[in-house]
């Protein structure tokens, strides 16, 4: 009864898995017509090298400091970072940021691939916003509609629709409410703020378009946690609330002590799927912004199927999607060691 699934899942999940781990250890690229060699663990030196060099300012041949157009001091990065014989773990590496030192000198903090630490930020700062925000606004909505009251159903069900509408079709809907000229909020601020707010390219500006993909991500899925919360709050008996009411205990009193405790397995697998499916953010970047602007919206996903299939660099995408796998799994065993059952005194 159980092997059509069984096979299934050893055909769309353990053998793309198996294949990723062997050709992220591969040069492998698609439509290439040299054969595939085992390279070893250089994607993933290059992936994860991190190091940091201290530079004094360049000098002229009088021994005057190298200046640039505005005056600032230059330093002999691009000497440092390629084709360096002296220091040759520095070699193709980019530089992420600089911090100014003593003596005029400056620390550079070199990673090998600066546009997967672009999309690891990126990313880690997505899952940090929605997980909090995404959950407690499920949470509330589901208290909200935990009432006994008629049509109550209704609301349920909207705020459960865009649950249940493909997240591509939610992403061209947004993009077109985001749009700079014609959008729809553009279009409610500027009549809500009679002209001060208009023309803002929500997608178009790296400050904006990271919290818009935020809002619509949250909106699309706070339902399905409702639901979920809805479901937990079910389940606590009655009587606990008559007790506390009896007893004089407030409604805050009431959810402190019997609601959040009762809600503990429901909050424990919501904030495990919310964290996964954060991290596992890619269609509303595909859609909406590819990434941009300037790479602000990139994603540690996004750029894996970049680089395996725009770029047709296999090895390289499995690397990483291999890494964010070992990532996530990291932080979900983080989360169930947190909210573990506490043992009994």
């Amino acid at each position: 009864m159980v092997a059509p699934v069984v096979v299934l899942l050893l055909l769309f999940l353990a053998l793309p898995f198996v294949a990723s781990f062997y050709f992220s250890f591969t040069d492998q690229r698609l439509a290439s017509p040299n054969p595939t060699q085992y390279v070893g663990a250089d994607q993933f030196d290059r992936l994860l090298s991190f190091e940091w060099v201290t530079l004094s300012p360049s000098v002229d041949e009088s021994g005057e400091y190298v200046r640039n157009e505005d005056g600032g001091l230059v330093y002999p990065l691009r000497e440092t970072i390629r084709n360096n014989p002296d220091n040759p773990q520095f070699d193709g590496l980019q530089k992420w940021f600089s911090i100014p030192r003593g003596d005029d000198k400056r620390t550079y903090f070199l990673v090998g691939d600066l546009l997967f630490v672009k999309s690891m930020i990126n990313t880690v700062f997505f899952a940090a916003v929605i997980v909090p925000v995404q959950s407690g606004l499920g949470l509330l909505l589901a208290l909200l509609v935990n009432q006994k009251l008629r049509g109550i159903n209704v609301f349920r069900a909207i705020y459960f629709m865009p649950v249940v509408t493909a997240m591509v079709v939610i992403s061209i809907l947004w993009r077109f409410i985001y749009d700079a000229e014609n959008g729809l909020l553009n279009s409610v601020l500027d009549w809500f703020t009679f002209g001060g707010v208009t023309g803002t390219d929500w997608l178009g500006d790296t400050t904006t378009a990271m919290p818009a993909l935020m809002g619509m991500s949250i909106w699309q899925a706070v339902g399905l946690h409702m639901v979920i919360w809805l479901a937990g709050l079910q389940t606590i008996p009655g009587v606990l609330y008559e007790a506390a009411a009896i007893d004089g205990a407030s409604r805050w009193a009431q959810f402190r002590h019997v609601t959040w405790p009762g809600l503990r397995a429901c909050r424990v697998f919501i904030l495990i799927t919310i964290t996964i499916a954060a991290f596992g953010l890619f269609t509303q970047v595909d859609v909406m912004t590819n990434g941009g602007p300037l790479d602000s919206t990139s994603s540690v996903i996004f750029y894996a199927v970049r680089q395996g299939w725009s770029q047709q660099n296999i090895a390289y995408g499995s690397a990483i999607s291999l890494v964010f796998f070992v990532m996530v799994l990291a932080v979900a065993l983080v989360q169930r060691w947190l909210t573990r059952e506490p043992k009994p005194t």
